[in-house]
């Protein structure tokens, strides 16, 4: 496992909440002045400097469950409000489109071009804030310093920990069935034709060399697909042509994109299982998660702005029938930040998630499982 992957998760995933924000915002009439007040508060929440400092530093991913409490928080950071089979949908088409993008990678590397697609794209929602702008390029200058010199073998695996993430998730997206990409099980069809991975061959060759290093033998084969060399590689600048189309906005035409739940039984249980099984590091994963989320303010409605309702179905009706048909034990709702029921616990995540630096405090601790986090910090 990686730690260099939560900020490559967060941003990909991030970025695909704003693309289908911005169609269902569209698709509801919300007139344009309130949508671009939701677009900048959200991208202004999520590219926080602090926030950014504190998503950057290495560390192992969250649970499913944990990170859909950040990007919950995340959706309501300005005045718009989603109900909780809005935000079940969003957060499956989210992970649905990301996890198809990482499968699709040419190289391992590459997921970081399907990152800068994402961050052009989100330049493109503020390009007249100049400010949020240069919160995006920050975030731009911070993956280049990051990532830009991982060799291959870290790339993969990031790679790796990512589809490890994802394996268990196959939720039917309208959009990827209609286009033959996903099968009737949510499992995606990998492609047998298009460009290779660039600076590789297209198959088809094999070439035997003697102890000396010369190529001594030829022989072909029949590779089955439809193969061409890379035109150029993505460029990995601030401003370039990334070439890779994975990670740009499929929402910009128009239409309604629905979701299904895959309910193979194999499926159901291992998520089940991750939702009644004990986690012994459940409320080490809390604190961070309460360290982590401590920038994002909830705006709430008021004065000349009233707050709204996004739907991301095409009627209320469908909305509520899919409330009502959502399996309990494929429900996110299970996460609460307050753990514990010890009450100085709960004031001090409460603390925690209201401000970004960790001030210091005296060394009291409700458990035993924060004196150990304490002492770990201290190392």
């Amino acid at each position: 496992m990686s730690v260099r992957t939560l900020p490559l998760l967060f941003l990909n995933l991030g970025g695909e909440m704003l693309y289908i924000l911005d169609q269902r915002l569209r698709a509801q009439n919300i007139p344009g002045d309130k949508a671009r007040k939701v677009l900048n508060d959200i991208i202004s929440t999520m590219f926080n400097r602090k926030f950014m400092e504190e998503l950057f530093k290495p560390q192992e991913l969250y649970s499913k469950k944990a990170l859909r409490t950040v990007y919950n928080r995340l959706a309501h950071a300005s005045i718009m409000r989603l109900n909780q089979a809005s935000m079940d949908k969003l957060y499956d088409l989210m992970t649905m489109a990301f996890k198809y993008q990482v499968l699709l990678c040419p190289r391992p590397k590459d997921v970081l071009l399907v990152t800068f697609n994402h961050l052009d794209a989100i330049k493109g929602f503020i390009r007249d804030s100049p400010t949020i702008v240069h919160q995006v390029d920050e975030t731009f200058r911070q993956l280049t310093e990051i990532y830009g010199n991982l060799p291959a073998g870290e790339f993969q695996l990031i790679r790796q920990t990512l589809l490890i993430f994802f394996q268990d998730l196959h939720i039917r997206v309208s959009t990827f069935l209609k286009d033959k990409v996903q099968n009737s099980n949510g499992r995606f069809v990998l492609p047998v034709s298009g460009p290779v991975p660039w600076g590789t061959e297209v198959p088809g060759l094999i070439r035997m060399f003697n102890n000396k290093g010369e190529e001594v033998k030829k022989i072909e084969f029949k590779h089955g697909g439809n193969y061409v060399t890379a035109p150029k590689e993505g460029s990995f600048e601030l401003y370039g042509d990334r070439v890779l189309k994975l990670g740009t906005n499929m929402y910009s035409v128009n239409q309604p994109v629905e979701t299904h739940m895959s309910r193979g039984s194999k499926n159901l249980a291992s998520r089940t299982q991750e939702n009644i099984a004990p986690n012994p590091l459940a409320k080490e994963e809390l604190n961070l998660l309460a360290r982590l989320m401590g920038g994002m303010e909830i705006k709430k409605p008021s004065g000349p702005e009233p707050g709204f309702r996004l739907n991301l179905f095409t009627t209320d009706e469908e909305e509520e029938q899919a409330a009502l048909t959502r399996p309990e034990e494929l429900s996110y709702e299970v996460i609460n930040i307050q753990a514990t029921q010890d009450e100085q616990r709960n004031e001090e995540l409460a603390r925690i998630m209201g401000e970004f630096e960790i001030l210091d405090q005296p060394k009291q601790s409700a458990s035993k499982g924060d004196d150990l986090l304490a002492m770990m910090d201290e190392l």
